[in-house]
C-alpha cells in the first residue's frame, strides 16, 4: 500500500463522513435559525424549544435516511477490507 492509496482512502473517508453527517447538521442548523427568528419575534426565550425541535429533526433524518447511511458505510468498509485482503 503506497502513499497515494492511503491518501485516496483518507479522502474518501472524509467525503463519506461529510455525506453522512451533512443532512443532519444542515437540517438541525436550519431549524435552529428558524426557531431563533421565531423566538426573537415573539420574545420567547426558552432553550428547550430549540433543543426539542432539533432532536426531532435529527431523529427523523436518521429514521428516513438511516438505511442509506448504513449502506454507504458498509460499502466503504467493504472497500477497505478488500484492499487489506489484496
Amino acid at each position: 500500500m503506497d502513499t497515494t492509496m492511503v491518501s485516496d482512502l483518507l479522502r474518501e473517508a472524509v467525503s463519506v463522513a461529510i455525506k453522512i453527517g451533512s443532512p443532519m447538521l444542515l437540517l438541525s442548523m436550519l431549524v435552529g435559525v428558524l426557531v431563533a427568528i421565531f423566538q426573537a419575534v415573539t420574545q420567547i426565550h426558552e432553550q428547550t424549544i430549540s433543543f426539542i425541535l432539533k432532536l426531532i429533526v435529527v431523529i427523523s433524518v436518521l429514521l428516513l435516511g438511516g438505511s442509506w447511511m448504513l449502506n454507504t458505510l458498509q460499502d466503504y468498509t467493504h472497500q477497505i477490507f478488500t484492499l487489506i485482503a489484496s
